[in-house]
């Protein structure tokens, strides 16, 4: 039998709503604040809480750190 312990056990990825999952979609590409923005039609204040609340479920303390995630969950 395998054991695994923390260190070895595949981080659990947060479950996201499908807005949150368009916004770090569209950062993963590269994509500003006003570039998200504009696709999704919002302004760039509700894509920065977004984002704030992406950063908030995961951890992640920056934009590279988010990007990193949404290579990882295949964005």
């Amino acid at each position: 039998m395998l054991h695994t312990t923390p260190a070895t056990r595949a981080p659990e990825l947060p479950d996201l709503t499908p807005r949150e999952q368009e916004v770090l979609a569209y950062l993963a590409q590269g994509d500003t604040y006003r570039m998200i923005a504009s696709r999704m039609g919002l302004s760039p204040h509700t894509v920065d809480t977004y984002l704030r609340r992406l950063r908030s479920k995961t951890g992640a303390v920056n934009r590279t750190q988010l990007t990193h995630l949404a290579f990882r969950m295949g964005y």
